[in-house]
């Protein structure tokens, strides 16, 4: 069986740990029966001999499978990576769902996305990344004893993702060290009222809104000065026809939303001025990850 996962924007400014996005960067895994087991890695990662010894996917695939069947099978799996790692993209989130859904297909038991998405909770504890890399979309996600409750909303071709993807990595675990252990009341009210405001912008479909939502005061500041780049970009971004430019998931990348007809011309300035960043047109997602075969 083959699966294809999308990348993911989390966070999306104010929404933190709860609003997240799909994009039209794919991971896609191959799953085969074999005498042996074995990996074998193309694209992203494919020159990292930790990931063949330590691969996340095989080992929450294994874990799950084994779960369900009682057996330990061998297989053969490859990997075709188009999600950068440490990217802010949601490559670990991609690797989870992927793994669980695989486990499921493989074992030949039902694919239930709300089964799947739960189970990823269990290794990713917030919903933000795996909510949208399992349904696509723009996803708004609680948690209530230990299950996920989330309210999907479909993105047209009217809007575009155009991201600038850094030379560096930035690692999650490690910017969270540097942030706040409390925060000012206005704060938190800064954060819940522009998360309100930023889902219903969305589900409204009025992107024209989506600046003046998209600000946050709790994470999104102190994690860009790691790599002071990226107030350039957002303020380059603005002056260029974005809608939104925030920092995606813990970064390195920076998520800029502009309308279909603005994207090139944002792309051609942002890839002119950071001339070694990666900058890409991106669609959005709207199914999440699939199962080919």
């Amino acid at each position: 069986m083959v699966i294809k996962v999308p990348a993911t924007s989390a966070n999306l400014g104010p929404g933190f740990d709860a609003l997240g996005l799909a994009l039209s960067l794919y991971n896609e895994v191959e799953v085969t029966r074999a005498k042996f087991s074995s990996i074998a890695i193309f694209g992203e990662g494919e020159d990292n001999i930790k990931l063949k010894k330590n691969n996340l996917f095989l080992s929450v695939f294994n874990e799950i499978y084994s779960e369900l069947t009682g057996k330990k099978d061998t297989f053969r799996i490859i990997f075709k990576n188009q999600i950068p790692f440490s990217r802010g993209l949601g490559s670990s989130s991609a690797v989870i769902t992927s793994a669980i859904a695989a486990a499921y297909a493989t074992a030949e038991f039902k694919v239930d996305k709300n089964i799947i998405l739960n189970k990823a909770l269990i290794y990713e504890n917030h919903p933000d990344n795996i909510a949208p890399a399992t349904l696509g979309g723009f996803v708004s996600s609680v948690v209530s004893k230990n299950q996920v409750t989330h309210i999907k909303k479909f993105i047209k071709d009217d809007i575009k993702a155009v991201v600038v993807i850094p030379d560096k990595p930035m690692s999650t675990k490690e910017s969270r060290t540097k942030l706040p252990k409390s925060y000012l009341m206005s704060e938190c009210v800064n954060n819940l009222a522009h998360a309100s405001f930023l889902t219903a912008c969305f589900f409204e479909e009025r992107y024209e809104l989506l600046k003046v939502a998209a600000k946050d005061m709790m994470h999104e500041d102190i994690r860009m000065k790691s790599l002071p780049e990226l107030f350039d970009v957002r303020k380059t971004a603005y002056e260029n026809g974005a809608l939104m430019s925030t920092l995606s998931g813990s970064g390195s990348t920076m998520l800029n939303i502009s309308y279909k007809n603005d994207a090139s011309n944002l792309k051609e300035k942002l890839k002119d001025k950071f001339k070694s960043f990666r900058v890409e047109i991106l669609s959005f997602d709207n199914d999440g990850f699939i199962i080919k075969s």
